[in-house]
């Protein structure tokens, strides 16, 4: 090269310096601004509203705590007057309660989240360091019982006369104001326990030990004269054990074994039992064991007489719900109302409700195709079906027994709207005057006061920020705004909402709906990675329908544009939507391939070629799934709890979801199976003390993906349970950040970047199955 060319060379190299760093992606400073959007983070921010009522007995007064950037008061609310004041002097009470204690608390800190009214609302009663405190609002004491505190392995009377116990596998009383004890039985053994449910895994680990102390499994009448309880038969069960390699305070290992039912295994069988409570007799219910799928144990619910009872119950594989109701005084059994459907119901589809007062029964199902209303009279005839058409009713919120109404809320009548935005409705028994009460163009969150006169309304949308209202039962009107989110802080920081998108799926023909979330600092200019957050479990729908995604704009604040898709297979919508996903688990991911590409295409700047997925749970494996079924359009994956193998998942779900009895679908579409497929990067992690999904699905996984020489990453985390969780949270969601930086923007990520979040501060998220 000639001397005068190469210094020619120097500006465009500088220039070419100058572009990169202008277009850089994946560097400190994203990383830092991701940082600012993580919940508990964002807390501290901005403030987002959220209402969470504590009605105080049956009135229509609630109180609820405010958690706010500048820190947290409880406030006081009284429907009918339309006051909203705080609820005591915090200044006042954190100085008691700081000399009581001795220790300093803030008033804009108090060391509590709940509490319950005492003496007439003249004070409060709380928890605090394992023992219950009490503060006057007259002289402003507080004052701790710790005799007060809950035995939590006892479960008191109604009456709280009796307290009922478990001890070497069989069920006592203790008559409280004597201590006297009454043994309810004789031959409780391990394995064909009394009173006691199935113990997951999570808290064998918490209490460090198989043999955990529980609250016993007892139902007791409303007047306190009997109590419905059950004996389990788990001996033949199959089980799981689980090794704790880091367990606290030891250096071996630590092992844990416990029931977890597989798809097609002989299940654990609870037969309920009543006992007389003066007399000590036991009626056995005249009716077969019940069939437990999983863990726990069932559960029961008296009628206000104490006469009878009632409890819902699965047929193996759902394929059938009945409603059973027994009789007390002689354990005689009679199915009031039974509903089946080919090939199942979904059990978080079909909910009822009694109608108190007369013993009428309302009853969903989508036997006509979608998620409708019914009515069945007192002894369980068909009368008629209240609510139809082309929507969904997600929920029974309240019954005006007097007014012979229902309310409820349901999801896709409004038209022009996102099909899965829920509103509150009101129709007769009869199906008749069917009543909008909540217009807005929103998702709407209700709750009712016990009365019945107000409701909380809390809506929003992914671009519409929140805002909650008290609303009138008897026509929607607004009684007063609550509390309303501040999107101020958001947009100085350069934050824009997400955008709803719709398409079509892989069919061409059927509507799908998704969101996208943009980098604060987009530049339309650029082109941007693509990452896909998945989760296609049909018991739910997946994408938000409200105001806080934020944590998944943390993501986006690295370079990416994110997704979220809900496919064919889902629920809130019709059954032909929701049975796609049958004995088909594996086969959503067209539908997601096909909305990505539609979303390309109106967007230049989303870069098709380069495709990452991410998820947990039946997410971990829809995003390894998605790289097997797709391997050429899926580049970096990363797969948390994944249940890889629904063959060595719990029986309940599989066998509701994929099929019962198990078939050949099974292993056709496991990733065990397909693990041949593999092309891109691929993170794999899971916890050691997983309680949902257990290591071993990983493992066979990851022992396929050896045998078929293929190259991966794998993270086996100590002490987390399901998902990024525990104390090593942060540092997955680090290393979740760097693999997609690393491998789909091709760029080295900051080294050691040390997240941080005030965890404690965090909005509730929704627990995944």
């Amino acid at each position: 090269m000639h001397p005068n060319n190469r210094w020619r060379c120097v500006p465009i190299i500088l220039i070419l310096l100058a572009l990169r760093t202008a277009l850089a992606q994946g560097t400190f400073a994203d990383y830092q601004r991701a940082q600012q959007f993580l919940p508990g983070n964002l807390r501290h921010i901005a403030y987002l509203a959220d209402v969470n009522p504590h009605w105080i007995e049956k009135t229509s007064r609630f109180w609820y705590r405010k958690a706010s950037p500048g820190g947290s008061e409880f406030i006081l609310v009284d429907a009918e007057h339309n006051t909203s004041a705080p609820a005591f002097d915090h200044a006042r009470l954190a100085t008691a309660l700081s000399s009581a204690a001795k220790q300093e608390f803030s008033s804009t800190d108090l060391p509590f989240r709940e509490f319950e009214f005492v003496e007439e609302g003249k004070g409060i009663r709380f928890s605090l360091d394992s023992a219950e405190w009490t503060c006057s609002f007259v002289s402003y004491e507080c004052k701790s019982n710790p005799g007060e505190a809950k035995h939590s392995n006892e479960e008191l009377s109604p009456n709280k006369r009796w307290a009922a116990f478990v001890r070497d596998h069989n069920l006592f009383l203790r008559d409280v104001s004597t201590g006297t004890e009454l043994q309810l039985t004789q031959d409780g053994a391990r394995g064909w326990d009394y009173a006691t449910p199935l113990p997951s895994l999570r808290v064998m680990v918490d209490q460090g030990t198989e043999d955990v102390r529980q609250s016993p499994a007892v139902f007791w009448a409303p007047d306190s004269s009997k109590l419905v309880s059950y004996r389990i038969d788990s001996r033949n069960s199959g089980r799981f054990t689980s090794l704790q390699f880091v367990p606290p305070n030891q250096l071996r290992p630590k092992a844990f074994t416990y029931v977890y039912p597989l798809p097609g295994e002989v299940l654990a069988k609870a037969e309920p039992i009543i006992f007389e409570v003066q007399s000590g007799r036991r009626i056995d219910i005249k009716s077969a064991s019940i069939e437990l799928p999983f863990q726990d144990g069932p559960g029961f619910e008296w009628f206000p007489d104490s006469k009878s009872f009632y409890y819902d119950y699965d047929e193996r594989g759902y394929k059938a719900k009945e409603l059973r109701v027994v009789d007390a005084s002689t354990g005689e059994e009679k199915v009031l109302v039974r509903e089946q459907a080919d090939p199942y119901l979904d059990p978080g589809q079909t909910l009822f409700r009694f109608v108190k007062g007369t013993g009428e029964i309302l009853w969903s199902s989508e036997r006509d195709g979608w998620n409708h209303l019914y009515l069945y009279g007192k002894n369980g005839q068909s009368q008629n079906q209240i609510t139809q058409g082309h929507w969904v009713v997600q929920q029974i919120e309240h019954i005006d027994e007097a007014g012979r109404r229902v309310y409820f809320s349901a999801s896709g009548v409004e038209k022009d709207e996102d099909p899965y935005q829920t509103h509150l409705y009101r129709t007769g028994f009869d199906g008749k005057g069917l009543q909008l009460l909540t217009p807005e163009n929103a998702n709407h969150s209700i709750n009712f006061s016990p009365d019945g006169n107000y409701f909380i309304d809390a809506y929003s949308r992914p671009d519409l920020p929140d805002k909650v209202l008290l609303r009138r039962a008897k026509d929607g009107s607004e009684v007063r705004v609550l509390e309303e989110s501040d999107p101020s802080p958001l947009a100085k920081l350069g934050w824009k909402a997400p955008e709803p998108f719709h398409g079509k799926a892989a069919d061409g023909t059927t509507d799908l709906y998704g969101l996208i979330w943009r980098p604060s600092n987009f530049d339309a200019a650029k082109r941007y990675p693509i990452v896909e957050f998945v989760y296609t479990g049909p018991q739910s729908f997946f994408v938000p329908k409200t105001y806080n995604t934020f944590w998944l704009q943390s993501m986006s604040e690295l370079g990416f544009v994110v997704v979220m898709v809900d496919g064919r297979g889902t629920a809130g919508r019709s059954r032909a939507f929701h049975l796609f996903s049958y004995r088909n688990l594996g086969g959503a991911f067209e539908d997601h391939v096909a909305m990505i590409k539609q979303m390309a295409s109106r967007y230049p700047y989303m870069d098709i070629d380069r495709v990452g997925i991410f998820g947990t749970s039946a997410g971990g494996y829809g995003a390894a799934h998605a790289m097997l079924a797709f391997p050429d359009f899926y580049k970096v994956g990363v797969s948390t709890s994944g249940d890889h193998d629904a063959r060595l998942d719990k029986a309940w779900w599989n066998e509701v979801y994929q099929g019962y009895p198990v078939q050949d679908d099974y292993v056709e579409q496991s990733n065990v199976t397909m693990a041949s497929r593999l092309k891109g990067h691929l993170l794999i992690e899971h916890g050691d003390i997983d309680d949902n999904v257990h290591p071993v699905e990983t493992m066979r996984f990851v022992d396929a993906l050896m045998k078929a020489n293929k190259d991966f990453d794998m993270l086996l985390v100590p002490n987390m349970f399901h998902g990024e969780s525990g104390e090593h949270a942060l540092y997955l969601v680090r290393r979740r950040w760097d693999y997609f930086v690393q491998h789909l923007l091709g760029v080295t990520p900051p080294v050691n970047f040390e997240i941080k979040e005030d965890r404690d501060a965090r909005a509730p998220r929704r627990r995944r199955r």
